[in-house]
């Protein structure tokens, strides 16, 4: 043979592998794997969530035109609003099915574009406001084995135009919706209880003019029941019921903005010690662009993103902000919680900001963030995947433990040609260390109890798992993680609880009894479906899903 025709086989073989929709991308294990899912679902994905029947819903704008997925059987949409096709009969919406790697189209009615959304604790994903016809829309996906389940559309389900908002499920159930473009107020859903909206004079406080900057802010419940919001700098915690603001938190230092269009990202940090009367919380927040930097971008000049994270411990009576320095300045990046309590940064932009062409300089490198460990000693990059996740980009984790990336449109219309960063219609996987094959001995896999099984708060729960390898039982947790609603940097009702283990139980055969306290109050854990896993040695087990009511 040749050594032109030997190159050429070489080649043609390449190409042959990665067009596979599994290609693996990197092989390097030990700071993580990429994997190809799916070269195109037909539509970017602006928003993301994971569903309790292991299936993904994923939308995107309606106002743009056609996209590459048709809708089944005849279907159209008609469309009234400016800009958008009159009669569209392309799906702008999709549910990802994990375990088969396959999708199917959805027909959502109106605009989404910029919307938010939280899942309600009967499992149904409620998906609030948008742009044009879909600001004022609530709009329930109810998930179902079948394949005709579709999205259900309430006109006028909001008191106000919401664009840019975030939401946030409540002990009682409700969602909360704060903000958005415009809107220096909150409101609930459903309406059936306070119809009305509340002044949230924070919102205005932290606009700056001309940028916003303020936009999609991070929301978390505090264990106290009140409500952390932070918006461009700094933060306020809020008696929602009240309508009263109980503490306001100093600015981070040096003042650079974090929220939308100078987008970083934060968490909730895992909320550990349960059982102690003084429990802590610990928000992070990460990257972000300096001010001005928008208007900055518009102009052609792409300023770098901002390096710094910034920790507080929202609890304390004389909160400070701890600041911490990471390894690659990124604007909109997404933060992950992994079950190990781990914190996943991902996608996003070394310098600009969020908005259509406002990005520059991909990072491709996603970065491990280790709470527990020394500042100086937390972050860990890891390896990078090949395809840029700039703006409108998305990611959530799998029960699997892996994280689910999609994803990337910074521009007005799909555009796949001519332009730096083509619309992205792909989807992939980032599967962490903790998934390589040699932690299997370490891996717990639980037996007890079912997937979908029903726990109540404040109450001895048993987990028996099967374990292979040596078992350091000081090392044996179990912790529990809300699914998330990501879009624009956030995942919203984002929640990781630590519940550790009161004891350990050898039952013979490599099969162990953890016994764990579940959640005391709906402070802790709103009432709803959560990934349950069990952690040994920092290596999680797939998790199962469970009830807690």
């Amino acid at each position: 043979m040749s050594i032109p025709t030997f190159i050429f086989l070489i080649l043609l073989l390449h190409l042959l592998f990665a067009s596979q929709p599994c290609h693996l991308i990197l092989t390097s294990a030990a700071d993580g794997r990429w994997q190809l899912l799916q070269t195109s679902i037909g539509i970017s994905a602006m928003h993301m969530q994971l569903l309790r029947n292991d299936r993904v819903v994923i939308l995107d704008r309606t106002d743009f035109g056609k996209s590459n997925l048709s809708l089944p059987n005849g279907k159209c949409r008609n469309d009234l609003t400016e800009g958008a096709l009159k009669v569209d009969c392309s799906a702008h919406s999709v549910e990802y099915d994990v375990s088969s790697n396959k999708f199917r189209a959805l027909m959502v009615q109106t605009n989404v574009w910029c919307s938010s959304g939280a899942i309600t604790p009967d499992g149904k994903l409620v998906q609030t406001g948008g742009f044009n016809d879909g600001e004022r829309r609530v709009r329930v996906f109810s998930p179902c084995s079948s394949r005709d389940c579709d999205w259900q559309e309430i006109p006028n389900g909001l008191a106000a135009r919401r664009w840019y908002a975030t939401n946030h499920i409540l002990p009682d159930g409700r969602l909360i919706i704060v903000g958005g473009r415009r809107q220096f107020n909150y409101e609930f859903s459903p309406k059936n209880i306070a119809a009305n909206t509340f002044n949230l004079p924070f919102l205005l406080e932290t606009n700056d003019k001309g940028e916003e900057n303020n936009l999609y802010p991070f929301v978390f419940l505090n264990v106290d029941g009140n409500l952390f919001i932070f918006a461009n700098n700094r933060a306020i915690l809020l008696d929602y019921v009240k309508n009263k603001v109980v503490k306001t938190y100093p600015t981070i230092p040096g003042g650079d903005p974090r929220s939308y269009p100078s987008t970083g990202s934060a968490v909730l940090l895992p909320l550990k010690n349960l059982k102690m009367a003084d429990l802590q919380a610990e928000v992070l927040v990460c990257g972000g662009a300096p001010k001005g930097s928008f208007a900055q971008a518009l102009r052609g000049n792409f300023i770098r993103a901002l390096k710094t994270c910034a920790r507080i411990t929202i609890t304390d009576p004389n909160p400070k902000w701890v600041m911490e320095t990471m390894p690659l300045a990124r604007v909109m990046g997404d933060m992950i919680l992994l079950p190990n309590g781990k914190v996943l940064l991902i996608n996003g932009a070394g310098s600009g900001s969020a908005g259509w062409e406002l990005g520059q300089n991909p990072v491709l490198s996603p970065v491990l963030y280790r709470p527990d460990k020394k500042i100086g000693s937390r972050f860990k990059t890891q390896n990078p995947t090949t395809i840029p996740r700039m703006y409108h980009s998305s990611a959530t984790l799998l029960r699997d433990g892996r994280v689910l990336v999609g994803g990337s449109n910074p521009h007005a219309f799909y555009n796949f040609t001519s332009v730096l960063f083509p619309t992205e219609l792909s989807l992939e996987a980032f599967s962490p260390a903790y998934l390589d094959s040699k932690f299997n001995d370490l891996r717990p896999k639980i037996i007890t109890p079912k997937s979908m099984s029903g726990i109540r708060y404040n109450k001895r729960t048993n987990i028996q798992v099967v374990i292979t390898g040596k078992v350091a039982e000081n090392l044996v947790s179990a912790t529990m993680l809300a699914p998330a609603f990501n879009t624009h940097s956030f995942s919203m009702n984002q929640r990781l609880l630590v519940l550790g283990n009161d004891k350990v139980t050898t039952c013979g055969n490599s099969a162990y009894n953890i016994e764990v306290t579940t959640p005391s109050t709906h402070n802790l854990a709103p009432p709803g479906f959560y990934l349950l896993f069990v952690v040994h040695q920092n290596i999680p087990s797939q998790g199962i899903w469970v009830k807690l009511r």
